[in-house]
């Protein structure tokens, strides 16, 4: 499994984005660069995460440092995945 396109397609799904998010790098910003990505779309794109990858995520396990970048909210999941 990859990790990086399973997240990718998670984001796009998440904020409807049509496939843009497929042209996002790991350097990609999220919060407050993809005008998409609220704290709704947020909560959105964790349970997205949460079924795909089958984990939960802890409310005291996120921070705004976990949606920096595509590569942060990579990091994260494989963390989860470890």
């Amino acid at each position: 499994m990859d990790i990086n396109q399973e997240v990718l397609a998670v984001i796009d799904e998440a904020l409807s984005l049509g496939g843009r998010a497929q042209t996002f790098g790991l350097d990609t910003p999220l919060l407050g660069a993809v005008p998409e990505l609220d704290s709704m779309a947020v909560v959105g794109v964790l349970n997205l995460l949460e079924e795909r990858f089958d984990f939960i995520v802890g409310d005291d396990e996120i921070d705004g440092s976990t949606f920096a970048t595509v590569g942060t909210l990579v990091s994260f999941v494989a963390s989860k995945l470890a």
